[in-house]
């Protein structure tokens, strides 16, 4: 793996936002210079690290899967702070098999050692349509011979076909909710909506905060009175869990399928990995973690169970104490071991490869001069050289 400087392509902010990416002016916090979408670098990888890699996250998934499967089997909700009341429907949602569609890996890769897991989003993973669209795009303008690790666009359309088989009748519903600013959310579900109606099915968008409630016949309804009888949110599930609205969806599944299904929570909490690394001890993909502490480890990071965008954490080794500034932690923390980002001319890079249905289907990079990714990192395209 390399990092190569690029020559952005003319007028690329216009191109970037005819493909959907519209937010790349809002997606960073004021006053930062480099852009969020930044075509002035890329990564190359090789054929056999793609496939390497490929490899490794299906493992990784799996395994992930074998963890939601023994958490519940154990009962072991508390340590992920699923409220008592939740626990007989998440318990349902997994023995449904309740349908999923994506996920997202955050790993650690220099190109040569195996790549380690730092977290995974099985709920409510943004970066999608830069992963998909953007960068693909990107590659047939700049480089046409070579090849991408990227198939999400058409892995998306056709697990949204064979759910079409399985969903319950009437369109499906594509929520955003009018909290995010950015407008990351709404074209990332617009663009979900735009795969699921090019596998055939029928969409209406909808904001979270218009879904209505039939308390006579105790059904979600949208703004036109439709029942709500399947849907697509990137709301996660632990804002539901302590909203006393979003309780309706809990209590009343499965009246209606939303997707990413309940169990998926459990994939978007840290705390899945000290689970991991207690179920695979040494396992090379993984990292040590608990939730008791940091034990005897000397460098490690404290990441809040609930965290998002890199925000409240907590990084302590012999010559390094540093932290992040948020709200999240109230729920608690995993203790992981810090193993520093590689460094490839001053940037660090996630590689963050996506999952579709059990099958891994592509790959985004994020980069900062930091040690923790958080919303001030730049997304950056890669290509496989041929």
């Amino acid at each position: 793996m390399r990092r190569h400087r690029s020559t952005p392509r003319e007028g690329w902010e216009r191109i970037v936002e005819s493909q959907g990416l519209a937010y790349h002016r809002t997606a960073h916090p004021s006053g930062l210079t480099r852009p969020y979408w930044d075509e002035s670098v890329h990564y190359t990888l090789s054929m056999d690290q793609v496939l390497d890699l490929e490899e490794q996250v299906e493992e990784l998934h799996r395994m992930c899967l074998a963890a939601v499967e023994h958490i519940v089997t154990a009962g072991r909700f508390r340590e992920f702070a699923v409220p008592e009341w939740a626990v007989p429907e998440l318990i349902q949602s997994w023995e449904r098999r309740d349908p999923h569609v994506y996920g997202r890996f955050d790993l650690r890769y220099d190109g040569s050692a195996r790549p380690k897991l730092l977290e995974y989003n099985g709920d409510t993973p943004t970066s999608l349509l830069e992963s998909s669209v953007v960068q693909w795009f990107w590659l047939k303008d700049t480089h046409p011979g070579d090849d991408q690790w990227n198939s999400i666009h058409e892995r998306l359309i056709d697990r949204w076909r064979e759910l079409s088989a399985v969903l319950p009748t009437g369109p499906c519903h594509f929520a955003w909710t009018a909290m995010d600013r950015t407008g990351e959310e709404a074209m990332t579900v617009a663009y979900m909506q735009e795969t699921a109606e090019q596998a055939g099915l029928t969409t209406i968008a909808i904001a979270v905060e218009d879904l209505g409630f039939d308390g006579v016949n105790r059904r979600f309804v949208d703004l036109e009175g439709r029942v709500v009888r399947s849907l697509f949110k990137l709301y996660p599930w632990e804002w539901a869990l302590a909203d006393p609205f979003g309780e309706l969806a809990v209590r009343h599944q499965p009246a209606s399928t939303w997707i990413e299904p309940m169990w998926k929570m459990l994939l978007s909490n840290k705390a899945l990995l000290a689970i991991l690394w207690e179920l695979y001890p040494d396992h090379p993909n993984l990292l040590p973690a608990y939730l008791d502490g940091p034990r005897d480890m000397t460098s490690y990071i404290a990441k809040p169970l609930l965290g998002r965008e890199g925000a409240s954490m907590r990084i302590v080794s012999p010559d390094h104490t540093s932290q992040t500034g948020g709200s999240y932690g109230a729920e608690g923390f995993v203790y992981q071991e810090f193993l520093p980002l590689p460094d490839f001319d001053g940037q660090r890079p996630v590689l963050g490869a996506w999952i579709v249905h059990d099958e891994a289907a592509g790959l985004g990079i994020r980069e900062t001069a930091g040690l923790i990714t958080d919303d001030t990192s730049s997304f950056v395209p890669h290509r496989i050289e041929l």
